[in-house]
C-alpha cells in the first residue's frame, strides 16, 4: 500500500457551476481562490460564467 501525496501538475480543466441560490457564493469562492485559479482553464455556462468572467477579468470559456 502507497501512502503518498499526490501532487497535480500542468493546467487544468475546471467547470464551474452555480444553483440560483449559490452563484454569490461561487462568486465569493473564486475571488477568493482568484490567484489558484489564474493557472488554469474555466469553464462555465450561462449567467454563472458571465458572472465570473466579470469577477475574473475574462478568464472564463463561458457556454451560453
Amino acid at each position: 500500500m502507497t501512502t503518498g501525496l499526490i501532487t497535480m501538475q500542468g493546467q487544468k480543466k475546471i467547470a464551474m457551476i452555480a444553483h440560483d441560490n449559490k452563484k454569490f457564493a461561487l462568486l465569493e469562492w473564486a475571488r477568493y481562490n482568484r490567484k489558484l485559479l489564474e493557472k488554469h482553464k474555466l469553464f462555465a455556462t450561462g449567467t454563472t460564467g458571465q458572472l465570473l468572467a466579470t469577477e475574473l477579468n475574462g478568464q472564463v470559456h463561458n457556454y451560453v
